[in-house]
C-alpha cells in the first residue's frame, strides 16, 4: 500500500471515530434518560451541546489552523478528542457528561476541517473526488458498523462501554497519525504575513466565490438536518417500526454507501464535480418526498426508500466537498475550511431547531407536519444546484507533497 493510501485510510479512521462519537449518543437516549432521570429537553441539550461546541471551535480554529504544520496540530487536536471520549466514558452524572460532550465537540469540530485541509494540500485536484469518496465512506462504516456495535456493547454492559471503545480506538489512530501523516508546512511558507482574526474573516467574507461555497454548505445542512434528526422518531411513531428495527435503516443505508461513496468519487473525477452533484442532489429529493409522507408501511419498502436517501445524500456530499475544498488556496485553506465547518455545524443545529418548531405531536402520539419539513428540505435542496454552478475551483495546482505514483500526475496533466 503506497503512502497516499495509508494517509487516506488514516484520515478515514479519524472521520469514522468523530462520526461515531457524534452519532452514538442519539440511540443511547432511552437508557440515559432513564439512568439520569432527565427529560427529553435535557437530553436534547446533551446532543446539541456537541454540535454547537464543534461549531464554535471550528470558527475559532479559522484563526489558528493555517499558522502551524498540519501534522503537529492534528496530533494535538486528536489527543484532545481522545481525552474527551475518555471523559465521557468516566462521567458519573448528567452534568459531567454534558461538560464532557462539550469538550468532545470542541476537538471533534476541528478534526473535520483538518482532514479536508490535508486532502486539499496533498491530493491533486484530478484525484480529489476519489479521495473525498474514500474518506467520506467513513460515515457509511460508522452507520453500518460503529453505531450498531456501540449499541451492542452498551446492551451487554452499560452506556459507558461505547465511549471506552472510542477512547481505545482513538489511541490506535493517534499512532497512525504519528506514523502516516507527513509534515505539511508549504501553506505556512507561502504566507507573506500572519493575518489577524479580523483579516481572516474579511478574507472569507470578501471573497464572493468562497461565500457562495459557504452558502451552499448552509443550504445543504438546512435541507438535510431538518429531516435526519426526526427520521427515527417518525419511523416509530408513524410508520410502525420498533426501536430495534430502526437499526435496519442504518445498517442497510450504511452498507450500500460503503460501496457507492468511492464510486461517486470516481464519477466526480471523471465527469466533473458540478454534473455529479446536480444529478445526486436531484435524485435526493425523491426519497425526501416519500419518507416525510409515509404512513404504516412494510419494512422492506421503507428500507428501499431510506437506503436511497442514504446513498443520494452521501452522493451529493462527495462532489460538494471536493468543490468547496477547491475554492481556497493552500495558504488559507485551513482557515476557510474551519470557518466552513463552523457554519456547517451551526446550520445543522439551526435546521433541527426549525424542524422542531414545525413538527407537532398528534392525539395518538404520531408526529404531524413532517411533510411540511419535507417540502422545506426539497426547496432548499433544489436551490443548491444553480448555486453550485456558480462556484469556481481555483486551486488545481500540484499538491504540496507527492505521495502517489508520479506517473499518475503526469497522466493527469497530459491526458
Amino acid at each position: 500500500m503506497n503512502k497516499e493510501k495509508l494517509l487516506l485510510w488514516t484520515l478515514a479512521a479519524i472521520n469514522f471515530t468523530h462520526i461515531v462519537d457524534f452519532m452514538i449518543l442519539m440511540p443511547l437516549g432511552p437508557q440515559l434518560m432513564r439512568i439520569f432521570e432527565i427529560s427529553p429537553r435535557e437530553f436534547g441539550l446533551l446532543v446539541s451541546s456537541y454540535t454547537f461546541s464543534a461549531g464554535i471551535s471550528s470558527f475559532l480554529g479559522a484563526f489558528i489552523l493555517d499558522k502551524y504544520d498540519r501534522r503537529t496540530i492534528l496530533l494535538w487536536v486528536f489527543t484532545g478528542f481522545l481525552f474527551g471520549a475518555l471523559a465521557c466514558a468516566l462521567s458519573p452524572n448528567y452534568a459531567i457528561l454534558l461538560i464532557s460532550r462539550i469538550i468532545s465537540g470542541i476537538f471533534g469540530g476541528l478534526t473535520s476541517a483538518l482532514v479536508l485541509s490535508i486532502i486539499g494540500d496533498v491530493i491533486p485536484d484530478a484525484r480529489r473526488g476519489r479521495a473525498m469518496g474514500l474518506v467520506m465512506a467513513a460515515f457509511s462504516v460508522a452507520s453500518v458498523v460503529g453505531v450498531p456495535f456501540g449499541l451492542f456493547i452498551a446492551s451487554i454492559s452499560n452506556w459507558h462501554a461505547p465511549f471506552f471503545f472510542l477512547a481505545g480506538l482513538s489511541l490506535v489512530i493517534l499512532w497512525m497519525i504519528f506514523k502516516y501523516i507527513p509534515t505539511i508546512t508549504a501553506h505556512i511558507q507561502k504566507k507573506q504575513f500572519k493575518p489577524s482574526p479580523v483579516q481572516v474573516i474579511r478574507r472569507v467574507t470578501g471573497n464572493a466565490n468562497q461565500m457562495r461555497a459557504i452558502s451552499l454548505t448552509i443550504m445543504m445542512m438546512l435541507g438535510q438536518f431538518a429531516v435526519i434528526p426526526f427520521l427515527s422518531p417518525y419511523m416509530v411513531a408513524n410508520v410502525g417500526f420498533t426501536e430495534i428495527e430502526l437499526t435496519y435503516i442504518y445498517i442497510a443505508g450504511g452498507l450500500f454507501t460503503i460501496f457507492t461513496s468511492p464510486w461517486v468519487g470516481k464519477l466526480t473525477d471523471k465527469y466533473g464535480k458540478i454534473k455529479i452533484f446536480s444529478i445526486f442532489m436531484t435524485l435526493n429529493v425523491i426519497p425526501i418526498a416519500v419518507i416525510t409522507q409515509l404512513g404504516q408501511t412494510p419494512i422492506p419498502y421503507v428500507l428501499l426508500i431510506s437506503t436511497m436517501f442514504f446513498v443520494t445524500s452521501n452522493g451529493r456530499m462527495v462532489p460538494a466537498a471536493a468543490l468547496i475544498t477547491g475554492t481556497a488556496k493552500s495558504e488559507n485553506r485551513g482557515s476557510f475550511l474551519s470557518f466552513n465547518s463552523a457554519v456547517q455545524q451551526l446550520a445543522a443545529g439551526l435546521a433541527s431547531f426549525l424542524a422542531g418548531l414545525i413538527l407537532a405531536e398528534g392525539i395518538n402520539g404520531e408526529l404531524v407536519n413532517y411533510d411540511i419539513v419535507g417540502y422545506f428540505a426539497i426547496v432548499l435542496s433544489l436551490l443548491c444546484i444553480p448555486l453550485a454552478r456558480r462556484i469556481k475551483v481555483i486551486d488545481v495546482g500540484e499538491p504540496e507533497i507527492i505521495l502517489g505514483d508520479p506517473t499518475e500526475l503526469v497522466a493527469e496533466k497530459n491526458p
